[in-house]
């Protein structure tokens, strides 16, 4: 793995997500090596060196806290093309130092994660006036989860996280997504009900889209699982009902259960 040191000229970024003023990103790259993340596309980064070649942007911190002096009040997403809680920010603490910066200005956070590092941080976050914690699951399989996403938490540690945020007073979130196409109409009942148990409210949820790359890279982390590659196949590229019937399934269970229930990109 290449871990470079960088300095970065600006820490926020206008954001154009939903519900989020601006972004911040500590780092450019992520270690947990998701076969179906779409930055690269967005960044335009070759995927074979997404996931091993990282910026560590060890100055941002301070250029936040100039940033903060001079923009206006908004909502802050934490992050949004990298995992702010990725393994390398136990060693540099680059979004616990930026936490401690927005806190002081009152800036209202959004923070999206695989991670149970977070759990390190939940004194601070937990201070702030306006807080979500938005904890990103596509599957309750942990087999599956460590086939596509090797190096992010296991299922159970998030779900404890999103346990652990609830009781401190935190909005909790999930992002449902991309929901793995092994989910079966059957299962969304107790899956729901998992989500309820750790005190969600709320899912966002949305489909593995298939960018380019995107779906020749899933092939090789499923290479030696022949059923579950014949599966994916099936439901992502073949079967075009398979999301529209998830999707609705959800939304009418989800009113049911008094979930809030909504797409992540409308």
């Amino acid at each position: 793995m290449n871990i470079k040191e960088t300095l970065c000229k600006t820490a926020l970024s206008a954001s154009t997500l939903p519900g989020l003023t601006y972004s911040l990103n500590p780092y450019r790259g992520c270690t947990h090596q998701c076969a179906y993340c779409y930055v690269p596309n967005v960044l335009r980064i070759p995927r074979e060196q997404w996931g091993t070649n990282i910026d560590v942007k060890t100055n941002i911190p301070v250029v936040l806290v100039k940033e903060l002096k001079t923009k206006k009040r908004g909502v802050v997403g934490i992050s949004t093309v990298t995992d702010p809680y990725q393994p390398l920010e136990k060693k540099y603490e680059l979004t616990r130092f930026c936490l401690e910066q927005l806190f002081q200005h009152d800036f209202p956070i959004c923070i999206q994660t695989k991670s149970s590092l977070i759990l390190r941080d939940l004194d601070l976050i937990s201070r702030f006036s306006h807080a979500e914690v938005m904890i990103s699951i596509g599957t309750l399989n942990d087999e599956e989860r460590r086939m596509l996403e090797p190096n992010a938490s296991r299922i159970s540690e998030r779900l404890q996280v999103l346990k652990e945020c609830s009781q401190r007073g935190i909005k909790t979130t999930v992002f449902f997504g991309p929901i793995y196409p092994t989910l079966q109409i059957e299962d969304i009942p107790i899956l729901l009900d998992t989500f309820i148990d750790h005190h969600v409210s709320e899912i966002m949820i949305d489909r593995l889209n298939l960018k380019p790359g995107i779906w020749e890279n899933i092939n090789k982390y499923l290479a030696n699982q022949p059923n579950l590659q014949g599966l994916f196949l099936k439901n992502i590229m073949q079967n075009k009902n398979y999301y529209p019937c998830i999707r609705e399934e959800i939304k009418k269970i989800g009113q049911k259960k008094s979930l809030k229930i909504t797409d992540a990109f409308s």
